[in-house]
């Protein structure tokens, strides 16, 4: 065995080998994985081997395409079959609403170029014969589903890594992963050790035992799953005979998935009645087995299933496979370079393996190699969860993905499993004040007010919800009066040291503040995308406070440690520092009543002041486009903070308002947001922050080749504002945008403006056509509405209340 390589993939199942494969492909060849059994144990050798490109987010629906459409191209390299049907499914709506949801994603398909179509009822019953149309409304098709063997796809994987110049051990157990102060790694194996530049942790459902060897913790647990196939269908055998594979079928009222196998049937379930799988660790010796069979869970799905799909009752079982899988509290991979720790990578909580597993190495393997990845991985990178999460989290949040792994995906549901669980000295008050919460990043965030007999829960819905006139009234008394809400929807860091604004004019491509001021300023990769937009508050010349989207903390503090020089402080503080922003007409007034200091900030003015007791940060600027403050204090004081300015506040109309409130505010100045507008999918220059580069700046700071080609070539898309005929839906993201006929571009976000009264959506179109006035179609839940481009803002249009 090879005592030294370049990366060490641990376990051997699709994803591992997906992902030695696509190292290779890439030009790696000197890697190595290992497997302490056969190639295919653990979940992979008893997985249904069910493929589709449906996912709720486009960049893991693209992914997923990916993932499918490689499979003809491994069977091409290696000369083996990975035992291919590609027959096509349908996903069946027996609701209204679950309907909208399938013409939401058939819309989103539109521009990512999937060939998905709708089909009613009748269509459905000549696709999937089995199925009873009673009570269905219609189904989307997508011809790109099917199935395939498990083993053999994988033993392809292997043979093509191998073709590329990799190694692989199996019946190799790893023992230890021990760091060196290098930041290469030892993998101590029961066979000797291997000292390795790279680790990536492909453990599968040992991903926790093999993370816990370097200390880290995956937030994943096994599940238990079921799956039935039947003896001989009489309707399969005639399809046959015809020379007709069925389709698949996902049922999602009946939590089922169906499939044709041999002359038989396949059907799977994911039950409500369901069952975490070792709690307390995966045994070591687990490996081909199978769980004892539990007809007793899946007692009910069987029921729903013989109505839906009748001929299964003709049939008796021919076998059950009952076996674990691994999911993350989203159902999505955790995939990317662990956060704090140097040279280790996760591939892992791939619950499906053979629909997302070649998109996960493809992800990763540009990642190790190019530094960067072709698309925003956001949905499925490992630093999506932070420091916080724990086994006692994911446990409740993983049993709750699994039972709503086919329950309709609302745009504003808030899930409640293991909530409330983190939340600021504001909870109890603003609670007690009518709060309705959501969360970010395991934090509860108020979302709005409800007042008097309204209700405390908003109804999820793809239309506007019963949170419609609580927002608008949140939005009135920011407008006419002020409003008040917490920073806790900022990650905050504070960087110090005399080589600080150096860094800061290399990391960043905007312009570093003088002390006193703020600056707006993208974070660029490599490659010129955009990888954050932040606030810089320059404290002093040697100290800074940096804000950004609260949620990408783990992610840019990864970024930020991978780039930081020596002798700087860096520090995640944004647990430790909170406080409130207010905003509105009156928002200085109210400023001016609570302290002594001089209330004379120019917009984009940062001073430290006292407030009431409290040492705060106040800086003159604010999301919602008016007249505001952002205050900021250490956590302790926040109470006294806030009882000084609600203090004061109730004599000029103050309101507290919450993040559907904000999110209407800033869609008046056509602010975008983060994972919206703003991501690594899209760069500056596309997006209109190129605006906010130092291109004067002499220094090289990261992206600058690629920014200053974009500005020298111009972009092929730019992002626009409209506004919506709409009626009682508003756009959520990714809606199509229609132009002479033709889909030219899509949504990046949208919803209703309360301050203007108009529908609001922003989204990119062709450059050469983005002109005010530019008519256009958005689709909408399938329905066509019209659009107009604006470019003047609906609100404070020359800016004089935000910066006077």
């Amino acid at each position: 065995m090879k005592t030294t390589t370049r990366v060490v993939v641990i376990g051997g199942g699709v994803v591992g080998c997906s992902v030695l494969y696509h190292l290779t492909k890439l030009g790696w060849s000197d890697v190595m994985l290992l497997e302490r059994s056969e190639l295919t144990s653990g979940s992979t050798w008893h997985a249904a081997g069910g493929f589709h490109t449906l996912n709720g987010d486009t960049n893991m629906a693209a992914l997923q395409g990916y993932t499918i459409k490689l499979y003809k191209e491994l069977e091409e390299i290696t000369g083996m079959s990975c035992g291919l049907h590609h027959v096509g499914g349908v996903t069946l709506a027996e609701t209204q609403e679950r309907f909208d949801m399938l013409k939401a994603e058939r819309a989103k398909h539109r521009f990512m170029g999937l060939e998905t179509e709708i089909v009613g009822p009748e269509e459905i019953k000549k696709i999937a014969p089995v199925t009873n149309i009673d009570g269905i409304i219609g189904a989307l098709y997508d011809p790109l589903d099917g199935h395939l063997d498990p083993s053999g796809t994988t033993h392809a994987y292997a043979k093509a890594a191998r073709m590329g110049g990799a190694t692989i051990e199996t019946h190799t157990k790893v023992i230890e992963t021990n760091q060196r102060p290098d930041g290469t790694w030892d993998v101590v194996t029961d066979k000797g050790s291997i000292h390795t530049e790279h680790v990536v942790n492909a453990g599968g459902l040992w991903a926790r035992e093999v993370g816990a060897m370097a200390g880290i913790y995956f937030p994943l647990h096994p599940m238990e799953h079921q799956y039935i196939v039947t003896d001989e269908v009489p309707l399969i055998q005639e399809m046959m005979s015809q020379g007709i594979e069925h389709p698949h079928v996902m049922d999602p009222a009946g939590e089922s998935y169906l499939r044709q196998e041999g002359k038989g049937l396949c059907i799977g379930f994911y039950e409500q009645p369901c069952r975490p799988w070792a709690v307390d660790g995966t045994p070591w010796d687990f490996g081909h087995e199978l769980l004892p069979d539990d007809f007793d869970k899946i007692e009910d799905s069987i029921e729903f299933a013989y109505k839906r799909f009748p001929a299964l009752a003709e049939s008796g079982v021919k076998s059950v496979i009952h076996g674990p899988f691994t999911f993350a509290p989203d159902g999505n991979p955790l995939v990317g370079p662990v956060p704090g720790v140097r040279n280790y990578w996760s591939a892992c909580a791939v619950m499906a393996g053979f629909s997302q597993g070649g998109g996960v190495g493809l992800m990763l393997a540009q990642w190790m190699v190019e530094g960067e990845c072709e698309r925003d991985t956001s949905a499925m990178d490992v630093a999506r969860y932070g420091d916080w999460i724990t086994p006692g989290y994911t446990r409740p949040k993983v049993i709750e993905n699994y039972q709503k792994r086919f329950s309709i995906a609302y745009p504003n549901e808030e899930l409640p499993a293991a909530r409330p669980f983190r939340t600021t000295p504001m909870y109890d008050i603003f609670d007690s004040m009518g709060a309705v919460w959501g969360h970010q990043y395991g934090l509860e965030v108020a979302n709005y007010f409800a007042e008097g007999d309204e209700p405390r829960f908003e109804t999820p819905s793809f239309r506007r919800s019963n949170a419609f006139d609580a927002t608008a009234r949140e939005v009135k008394a920011v407008r006419e009066a002020v409003g008040i809400n917490e920073t806790h929807n900022f990650g905050k860091y504070r960087l110090k040291g005399a080589g600080a604004r150096a860094w800061l004019d290399r990391v960043m491509a905007g312009r570093i503040p003088k002390p006193g001021r703020l600056s707006l300023t993208p974070m660029l990769s490599p490659k010129g995308r955009l990888i954050g937009d932040f606030t810089i508050s320059c404290l002093a010349e040697d100290d800074f406070q940096l804000t950004a989207s609260y949620g990408a903390q783990a992610y840019h503090m990864r970024w930020f440690l991978q780039h930081l020089d020596e002798g700087l402080s860096l520090e995640n503080v944004s647990d430790q520092v909170n406080g409130f922003q207010i905003a509105g007409p009156k928002a200085r007034e109210v400023l001016a009543a609570v302290t002594r200091d001089p209330v004379d900030l120019k917009f984009m003015d940062v001073r430290r002041m006292t407030i009431g007791m409290v040492d705060c940060i106040v800086q003159r600027v604010s999301y919602t486009g008016d007249l505001g403050y952002e205050i900021y204090c250490d956590l302790p004081s926040q109470r006294a903070l806030w009882d000084a300015l609600w203090a004061e506040g109730q004599k000029h109309g103050m309101k507290p308002f919450g993040m559907r409130a904000m999110m209407s505010l800033r869609l008046d100045k056509f602010f975008g947001s983060w994972l919206s507008e703003f991501s690594p999918d899209y760069t500056a220059a596309e997006t209109g922050l190129d605006r906010f580069i130092s291109f004067k700046k002499e220094v090289d700071f990261i992206g600058r080749s690629a920014a200053e080609a974009e500005r020298d070539a111009g972009t092929a898309r730019k992002l626009c504002a409209f506004e919506v005929e709409a009626d009682d839906a508003d756009v959520v993201a990714y809606e199509p945008i229609w132009l002479d006929g033709a889909v030219v571009g899509f949504c990046t976000s949208g919803g209703y403006s309360h301050y203007a009264q108009k529908s609001i959506a922003q989204g990119f179109v062709p450059a050469d056509r983005a002109v005010a006035g530019l008519e256009v179609e958005i689709e909408i839940l399938g329905k066509l509405h019209k659009a107009r481009l604006i470019t003047t803002p609906l609100f404070d249009a020359d800016g004089a209340r935000m910066r006077g």
